[in-house]
């Protein structure tokens, strides 16, 4: 009997172990990546690192869990996890999180070719046939306890005090929610009905992040369409600014928690760097937020409706690049975009989490766009081939040759000095 009682004990120990309190991280600056290649990351000096997590992949299709294999259960439903994808995690986190840097991953949900899968994490009036990202099954009894499970199954293993699979401080939830018909999709929705089911999602992720970790961070997701949207058709699209300000109000009509905010202020072509001519203005009727007017996202998170236990939210900007054009000086464009971003990053005070670069490597199916730190190998999908010069300025960013690195872009950029960028 003694055994068995200690086993019983042991389980109930961790059933109810306080969550860790360790503090978010304090890094010298936002510089980050969304990675593909580790070496190449540690070569670059970043602190911040950002990989993507399917919620579908990992969940596995069977109704009951084969022998040894792992499990998420939540309000009695026991769901079995697809340990391959787990561990295939684990060998992309840890090595990041061990070299000391700050992870955040992007919890999405795609579309699984298996039925089941599919009923479990998506959203049930999605589109069958559209949207790449997909809005979290939050609705069925069964599928808001597959979620509740599985972040709490993602928490549990990456977000608290036990680093044997390395250790994950930031969780975007979802992706661009503005642009739900594509990116969170959830079927024909009201502004009002989005910011309904995004919070009750990002409430329940938050919930399971925090049984297991204090201070680790939750973050919405945004495009750059603020005072505008990405569609024509009201139920496909909404202005980033009405979701944001209706989410920030369910949340404290239902109890306000520490969410924060992940942004991604694309140039307002993503098709043309050159940031700097974008058409915005520097106030809250802007149509789109972009790197020329960042200072408007924290002069939001400022404002008293926006503000958590007198503070203003954290922001991060998680996913942004810069496209190489078909212009004889595109890879200088590119470059100096990077280089204005950073000196904008970095004048937005001590609020800013992280500014993770995307891409690392040209992708083939990204719809012809060329965002890469490297250029991919012809004929591959994502396969590196060349440095780019943009890749020599993220590795000066946050070092003492920064400034050499940084000024010959001043020109390109239509500036004398980078001192005219400081905040409105």
């Amino acid at each position: 009997m003694r055994p068995l009682l200690f086993a019983c004990l042991g389980l109930s120990l961790t059933a109810f172990a306080a969550p860790d309190a360790t503090p978010y991280p304090v890094t010298s600056s936002p510089k980050g990546l969304q990675v593909q290649m580790i070496p190449d990351v540690l070569e670059l000096g970043i602190h911040h690192a950002g990989l993507n997590l399917n919620l579908s992949a990992l969940l596995s299709p069977e109704k009951e869990a084969k022998a040894g294999q792992p499990t998420a259960s939540a309000d009695g439903f026991t769901f079995a996890i697809n340990q391959k994808y787990a561990e295939a995690l684990d060998r992309q986190i840890k090595p990041l999180s061990d070299r000391g840097l700050v992870v955040t991953l992007i919890l999405i949900t795609y579309r699984s070719p298996n039925e089941r899968i599919r009923e479990l994490t998506i959203h049930p009036k999605a589109d069958p046939t559209k949207g790449t990202t997909m809005a979290a099954n939050t609705v069925t009894p069964e599928g808001r306890a597959c979620y509740k499970a599985l972040t709490d199954f993602v928490a549990h293993r990456w977000s608290a005090a036990d680093t044997t699979h390395g250790r994950v401080w930031g969780w975007v939830i979802s992706n661009e929610v503005n642009s739900h018909h594509e990116w969170h999709q959830m079927g024909p929705a009201t502004v009002e009905e989005v910011a309904t089911q995004y919070e009750d999602q990002v409430r329940l992720a938050w919930e399971s992040l925090r049984r297991h970790s204090t201070n680790a961070r939750v973050y919405l997701s945004m495009e750059h369409h603020w005072n505008t949207q990405g569609q024509a058709d009201p139920r496909q699209a909404c202005r980033g600014r009405t979701l944001l300000e209706l989410f920030a109000k369910r949340a404290r009509e239902r109890g306000d928690f520490d969410w924060n905010l992940a942004f991604h202020p694309y140039p307002s072509n993503l098709r043309d760097p050159r940031t700097w001519l974008d058409k915005v203005t520097f106030d809250d009727a802007t149509p789109k937020v972009t790197f020329k007017n960042l200072e408007v996202l924290t002069k939001k998170l400022a404002t008293t409706e926006m503000l958590y236990a007198g503070k203003p939210r954290r922001l991060s900007f998680t996913e942004q690049g810069f496209d190489v054009t078909q212009r004889p000086e595109a890879l200088v464009e590119q470059a100096a975009a990077y280089a204005y971003a950073w000196e904008k990053v970095t004048r937005l005070g001590p609020t800013i989490d992280a500014f993770l670069y995307h891409r690392q490597v040209d992708h083939a199916m990204e719809g012809g766009l060329r965002f890469g730190l490297w250029s991919n190998k012809p004929g591959t999908i994502y396969e590196p081939d060349q440095k780019r010069p943009i890749w020599k300025l993220v590795q000066a960013a946050d070092t003492p040759g920064w400034k050499a690195a940084a000024e010959p872009y001043l020109k390109t950029c239509g500036l004398k000095s980078w001192d005219e960028l400081n905040p409105r």
